[in-house]
């Protein structure tokens, strides 16, 4: 256990032993995630492991034979518990040949957890091989009782390492290379301040009501800092769901207000003012709307004060509401008269001709005198539009960073020194992508020229346009939504959207500005594209998944930017007007312009100005916190400054080893956070609960009693003698050889149910089966129905289905109901279950048109009449509860007993067209894709699977190929719908 240590450096050196690492033998990553099996095998090659390197046994690798073949070949392989699972069960690996096993994630481990499972059948067989586990995410083994005893109980271990920040070894190593940090505390506004403080007693008084509830709750756990983390809510609700049906409607509206509340008091700080005003308007609408629903639980924080003052003061923050006699007539908001592409926007909204967005030099000189206000601002409103102190604060930074660059670029001009490693790339981390987002936006168009704290107001104003407009055309939505229900129209949703968006209204056909301006422009467009005009410059805009990148500055817009240095940025005239144009030319056309109409030279002159790679002291990449890809991030481009704009301890502790790993590099770190806010509250919260379980998992591995492992081959022999009888025969009756043995579906390995069978010393036979999903003796046969599954097999109809199989096939068909073990064992949970099937109600149920009390409105049936429909269907269908896994186990092993053991052969072949080897060695996961194509049903699904390798084959078959194995008409809807999606569906 490490906290962020390097993690998986040290699972690469336990990975990458010159002893362990060749082809004689192989080792097993099991419970990695896709990406971390990536990062792996791209660590292992730059360590030199290369041939083979680490392979990954998916679901498509292939038959069983080709991953037997595989593993049979050795080395470094990574694999999925599930494969896994059904390979040692089917005996495909050679158990006795693997030198170890790497687990990863070990906190996640439990006796419901498939890597459980692995662990049991891989000591049956091998004792001698390794295991190893690792975790970095200590305080998840810190709740319940005996959590580390449990995990290592369920892995076999005796030996536990942790690494803890506090570690003196790790100390030592980490404090003596430590990176610069300063740390910047910036206060909050005046109205984010209010917001914030109303908001923190919001969530007390949700707090104290939610003690005062009459339900059983830890009341430890029930404070304000643990409110600020997101497993908040998953703490109180898993307390809450043994008894979640019994909970009324006001105690359920608490714990859904607290998530909304922590989520709201998270975007004040990152979101801006626009962003949060609607967010809040949404709040306030949406409990508007449900006021009228009954049984449903009412907000009580939206009736407090302090619910009063956010929604106040986050509408002070964009603007205030002015009398339009007492509003001066010259407003100056802010000189867009520069900014061609906000006036664009402008003009395309009120209409107006292509001639009056390009004005001349002399009328912007005009407009500037008389401080003319855009005509979309409404005469009653003040436009105030705070920005977020961090932004200014952001910008100060990179100033800072930018002096220093120089400095250090005249230092080492003066004096010749050898060049110190690293880039000087400015790296900036923030929360989310949208706040990336969000800073490119301020930073590609600050002006720094306004006072402080308006350096935002040209991207903030813009922003505020797009605000009016959506408004007023929400509100048109709803007016026309209302005139159609008073008038008695039916008009469906896509007609009022239609309407709405080409700036008509229902009962007015002659406004067609927003049309006519679309029209214009589509026309001007055309006239571009038949002008062949030739593009100079441009390229891709600054957007990608993780992260974006900047110029450090803009120059004014008279200025040269050859001469300022800007070579490399694209000019901002090619992005507002021939972007589209740009892209609506083809390869030939752009071919035939670049050579009728320059030359060679002129090209390399213009590629040279216009494209390339940006230096590094004139970019700052804006990225997200991410995982552990930020560790490779850091090595890759190896910054020299970093800016935190939001706290995050595990980047702190990346940030440490990595300024460790380069003991050379000069970092300097910029960690911002509000001052007395729940940001620094939540960081130094995090801080703590990681100490403190740290100190828990010590202190536990000092009175830890190890747990037994017990011999799995004597258990059997045991369980054998204790079935002795001496009143038959005097023990002298034959015993059955023949292990317990039960017949699982591929499918059910998903579930825990399988682990659970084998850890009751039944043998778990894996297969494919086309009846049921258990086969316990020749005449049962079982199929498995959590209440999720349940609800979505009534709604489709599937169940219908498996239960006449399992009638026409099977003596006595079961129907096994599995709650889960932490749930109430009750229907009444159903409510709160949501179901994604397809219903097969196609009329809407009709309401009442009369007072007569003894007519009744149609309500849907309730699952428990379609469980009494479906046993009248099928009078020898029988049905078992279950209250959780661990009862359905004991109920097979009652099931089971001094009844026959079920042939895998006959089970397999049963339901199945074709001879019995049909569905052996399926790969289950090919077989459920090929069932949701259309066009193949599980009639013939088993002659597709026969006619074709996989499902690759498949998709690259033309028309006539597909239409040869499925017919005409099926093979054309899936031919349609693997080559051009649901649209060959369309009515």
């Amino acid at each position: 256990m490490s906290t962020l240590l390097p993690f998986h450096t040290s699972i690469l050196n336990e990975i990458y032993d010159p002893d362990t690492s060749d082809l004689l033998n192989l080792v097993l990553l099991v419970n990695a995630t896709q990406e971390e099996e990536t990062e792996i095998g791209e660590e292992l090659g730059i360590m030199g492991c290369r041939k083979p390197g680490l392979r990954v046994v998916g679901y498509e690798t292939g038959t069983s034979r080709d991953r037997q073949d595989l593993y049979k070949g050795g080395g470094l392989i990574a694999v999925t518990s599930r494969i896994l699972v059904v390979d040692l069960l089917q005996n495909t690996i050679p158990v006795e040949l693997i030198t170890g096993i790497m687990v990863m994630h070990a906190e996640r481990v439990s006796p419901l957890h498939l890597v459980s499972f692995i662990t049991r059948l891989y000591r049956e067989k091998n004792t001698k091989g390794f295991l190893k586990a690792f975790t970095d995410q200590p305080e998840h083994i810190t709740s319940g009782l005996s959590p580390l005893k449990n995990i290592m109980k369920e892995l076999r271990l005796r030996r536990v390492w942790i690494y803890p920040r506090f570690h003196q070894e790790v100390k030592d190593t980490l404090e003596r290379k430590r990176a610069d940090v300063i740390e910047l505390a910036q206060n909050l506004t005046d109205n984010m301040n209010d917001i914030h403080g109303a908001i923190v007693q919001c969530m007390t008084i949700t707090l104290a009501e939610l003690r005062r509830s009459k339900v059983e709750l830890d009341l430890d756990g029930l404070n304000l800092p643990a409110a600020y983390f997101s497993s908040f809510d998953h703490i109180v609700r898993k307390q809450l769901d043994p008894i979640w049906h019994k909970v009324g409607p006001s105690t359920k509206a608490l714990v859904r207000d607290l998530g909304i509340l922590r989520r709201l008091l998270g975007y004040l700080l990152v979101y801006d003012p626009l962003q949060f005003h609607s967010f809040c308007q949404s709040l306030v609408e949406a409990v508007t709307s449900n006021s009228t629903e009954s049984g449903s639980g009412k907000s009580q924080w939206m009736l407090t004060d302090a619910a009063n003052i956010v929604f106040q003061a986050a509408k002070k923050r964009c603007f205030v509401d002015v009398p339009v006699q007492e509003q001066p007539e010259q407003t100056e908001v802010i000189d867009l008269d520069d900014d061609d592409e906000a006036w664009d926007a402008v003009f395309e909204l009120e209409g107006r001709p292509l001639e009056a967005r390009h004005p001349t030099n002399k009328d912007k000189g005009k407009a500037t005198a008389t401080g003319r206000r855009p005509k979309w601002l409404p005469k009653e409103i003040q436009p105030v539009l705070e920005e977020l102190p961090k932004w200014s604060l952001l910008a100060e930074i990179l100033e800072e960073i930018e002096g220093e660059l120089v400095r250090m670029e005249s230092t080492v001009s003066s004096r010749p020194v050898e060049e110190s490693p690293g880039t000087n790339i400015t790296l900036v981390m923030c929360s989310s992508t949208a706040t990336c987002n969000l800073l490119n936006d301020f930073l590609s168009s600050m002006d720094d020229k306004r006072p402080k704290g308006e350096w935002g107001r040209r991207m903030m104003l813009k922003k505020l346009q797009s605000w009016f407009w959506w408004e007023k055309r929400r509100k048109m939505m709803k007016e026309a939504m209302q005139n159609a229900s008073s008038s008695g129209k039916k008009v469906g949703n896509s007609y009022l959207e239609t309407t709405v968006w080409s700036g008509e209204s229902l009962n007015d056909k002659g406004d067609h500005g927003l049309s006519e301006a679309m029209k214009k422009k589509d026309r001007e467009r055309a006239a571009q594209k038949a002008s062949r005009r030739r593009i100079r410059g441009g390229g891709p805009t600054n957007s990608s998944a993780r992260g974006a990148t900047v110029p450090r500055d803009t120059p004014a817009p008279g200025e040269s930017r050859s001469e300022l240095g800007f070579s490399q940025t694209m000019p901002d005239d090619f992005l507002n007007a021939n972007n589209e144009e740009l892209l609506s030319l083809n390869d030939e056309e752009m071919e035939l312009n670049l050579v009728t109409d320059m030359s060679t030279l002129e090209f390399a002159i213009e590629f040279d100005e216009h494209y390339g790679l940006l230096a590094p002291a004139q970019t700052v990449l804006v990225r997200a916190y991410s995982d552990d890809t930020d560790d490779r991030m850091l090595d890759e481009i190896k910054p020299r400054f970093i800016v935190m704009t939001e706290p995050c301890m595990e980047f702190v502790r990346r940030v440490e080893v990595y300024k460790c790993s380069n003991p050379g590099l000069p970092v300097r770190v910029y960690h911002m956070v509000y001052a007395n806010s729940c940001e620094e509250h939540k960081y130094l919260a995090g801080i703590r609960r990681e100490k403190d379980s740290f100190e828990r998992l010590i202190k536990e591995r000092g009175s830890m009693l190890l747990p037994i492992l017990e011999d799995q081959r004597t258990t059997e022999n045991d369980a054998i003698i204790k079935t002795i009888s001496s009143r038959i025969a005097g023990g002298r009756r034959e015993l059955n050889v023949v292990s317990s043995q039960v017949i699982v579906d591929m499918r059910e390995f998903r579930s825990t149910l399988p682990s659970l069978l084998h850890a009751s010393q039944l043998l778990v036979i894996p297969a494919t089966l086309t009846v049921g999903d258990y086969i316990l003796t020749p005449e049962i046969c079982v199929e498995r129905k959590s209440l999720s599954d349940l609800v979505s097999s009534f709604n489709s109809g599937r169940l219908y289905t498996q239960c006449e199989l399992m009638s026409v096939h099977y003596k006595t068909p079961v129907l096994l109901i599995e709650f889960d073990e932490d749930k109430a064992f009750s229907f009444e949970i159903i409510s709160d279950l949501k179901s994604y099937a397809k219903t097969t109600n196609r009329y809407p149920p009709k309401k009442k048109t009369t007072g007569n009390p003894a007519e009744h409105e149609y309500t849907s049936p309730t699952i428990q009449s379609k469980i009494t429909l479906l046993t009248l269907s099928f009078p020898r269908l029988r049905i078992i509860w279950s209250s959780s896994p661990y009862a359905t186990a004991d109920i097979f092993n009652d099931l089971k007993k001094d009844r026959a053991e079920p042939d895998p052969g006959k089970a397999v072949a049963t339901g199945a067209e074709e001879d019995p080897e049909a569905g052996a060695g399926v790969n289950a996961a090919a077989e459920e894709l090929l069932r949701s194509f259309p066009g193949i049903t599980a009639k013939n699904v088993k002659h597709v699977m026969n006619k074709v390798m996989n499902v690759r084959e498949l998709c690259e078959m033309d028309l006539v190929g597909v239409q040869g194995i499925l017919g005409v008409e099926p093979g054309k809807a899936c031919y349609d719908f693997l080559h051009r999606g649901e649209k060959g569906f369309r009515i």
